[in-house]
Formats: C-alpha cells, structure tokens, sequence
C-alpha cells in the first residue's frame, strides 16, 4: 500500500481548489484497505483512552464538505473501534430560533469536547460562511447590528467572520484542543453519480431532497467559497486538510492515518500512574481481594 504522508493533505499555503486532486490512488484492493483501516481505528482508540485518562487533549474533529461527500460513514467507520464515553458527535443543522438569538458561533462552543475527549463536527462553524455566503439573505434569520439587507454583507463582513473564526480556533488550541479540519473533496461527476445512486435505490431514496439539486445549481459558489475559507484559516494551530473523497475507503483510511500520526507524536499523552504509596501497596490490595 501506499505510504500516506501527513504533508501531502496539509494545507500549508494559498491553494487553488480546482487545482487539488478528488481521488488519491493507494495502490491496494478495497479489502485490504479496510481491513488496515480497522486496525489504524484500534490504534487510534488507544491513543484515546489515554488522553481519557489523561485529560489534558481534547481532539476537535471538523469535516466539511458537499453534499453526498461521504461525511457521516466516514465518521462511523473511523470511530467505530471507539469507547463511546470518550467521543462526542454533533451535526449541525439549521440554527434553531434559540442558536439565532446568539452569535453564530454560539452553539459551537457549547459542543467542545472536554479535555480527554473527540468531539466530531458534522458540519461546523464554517457553515457560516460557506452556506450564509453563497445564500446571504441567511444572514438576515440572525438579526445582526449593521446588517440590514444582504448587500451590507460586503467583503469586510466575511474577513471580520475570518478572523472571529480563527480567535476562536486559536483560544481553543492554546488551550488544550488539537484541531483537525477535513474538507471533503469531491469531483462534480461523483457527486451526480451518488445522487443518482440515491434515487435509483429505494433504501437510499430517504436521504434525496431536491434541495440538493438547487444547491448543486450552486456548485462553483460553494467552490469559490471553500477556497476562502480554507486559504484564510488554514493555521499551523488548526490545519486544513484536502480529502480526495471520490473513493470513499480511501477517504476514510487516509483520515485514520492522518489523525494516528498526528496524535502518536504527542509523546506526553500516557496513563496517569498511581501515587507511590499505593503503588507499594498493589500486592496488599491483591491479596485483599483473594481472600475476600
């Protein structure tokens, strides 16, 4: 198989989004990606039931991505080996008249992940200016000072939403979060081939809404949109990473690695020991509970 190089996802500079790849070849059978996806999931589970009991990390999972890109089984198969105490998920959906009472990044933070803990963002604060962006008359549900019509949402707007983003990920990370952002990327055939898969399978006709076609009517908006967002928050202290998610055990696989090598290089995060003096005593305690 194909090594995985964590620097070739990172974005570490300005990108052109239609300049970076939608697939990525690991030179391996479907099988045998999965089967080394399981174990780089069990690894990964060890990792975090250390960081549980040293609670000192929390880990924020963000994936972003078009419709179709594959978000919610990519988190199911890559957490799936995990102890569901110490992973969190939240999908975000439409705010709800209680979120637009406060700022947009508002409920949010009340998702963090404590320390020890995964906390995953299906969908996260970028929504907020990916899909406010490309639909701004949005922004008017949030009753803000200054915006009165969607043409008061001038550029000056969306860099201030920059910079209240990356405040926000910076206070985090300097406080004990370690922050991985995916964007999902996936090519505009695939994406009209999966759609199509949902229609034409009745198990999967559930999860059709002809919304999604308006919002592909949007695709080069939201193209243009995500090259913003990436290129302005794409921080050493909470990277971006390019997904090529036309291949969905590859997408997953890649991640899993991503996020192992990431977190194993942490070589502080261990089990806590027990204090000296009942780690003298572990045969006495032993020998109460033999002859209970």
């Amino acid at each position: 198989m194909k090594a995985i190089k964590i620097d070739d996802f990172k974005i570490s500079s300005p990108i052109k989004i239609n300049e970076l790849p939608t697939s990525f070849d690991l030179d391996e059978s479907e099988k045998k990606i999965e089967k080394k996806l399981r174990k780089v999931s069990e690894d990964l589970a060890e990792i975090q039931n250390k960081m549980y009991a040293h609670g000192k990390y929390a880990v924020l999972f963000c994936i972003q991505g078009m419709d179709t890109a594959g978000k919610d089984s990519l988190i199911r198969e890559v957490f799936k080996e995990f102890n569901v105490r110490g992973i969190v998920a939240h999908s975000f959906k439409k705010p709800t008249d209680l979120e637009l009472k406060h700022d947009y990044l508002w409920r949010h933070i009340k998702a963090l992940p404590a320390r020890g803990k995964f906390g995953i963002f299906n969908r996260t604060h970028y929504e907020n200016v990916l899909v406010t962006r490309v639909h701004p008359e949005y922004l008017m549900y949030e009753n803000l000072p200054d915006i009165n019509s969607v043409d008061d949402a001038d550029e000056n707007f969306w860099e201030k939403r920059f910079e209240q983003i990356n405040n926000f990920e910076k206070h985090i990370a300097d406080n004990g979060t370690i922050i991985f952002k995916f964007f999902l990327n996936i090519s505009k055939d695939e994406q009209k081939n999966r759609l199509l898969r949902r229609l034409n399978k009745p198990s999967k006709n559930w999860k059709f809404s002809p919304d999604d076609l308006d919002e592909r009517e949007c695709w080069d908006e939201y193209q243009a949109c995500y090259e913003a967002a990436i290129n302005k928050t794409s921080k050493p202290h909470a990277p971006w990473y390019n997904l090529p998610a036309d291949d969905k055990p590859t997408a997953r696989y890649i991640v899993a690695k991503i996020l192992y090598d990431t977190l194993k290089a942490y070589t502080d995060i261990k089990e806590p020991e027990l204090p000296d003096s009942q780690k003298a005593k572990i045969d006495d305690y032993k020998a109460q509970l033999k002859n209970e």
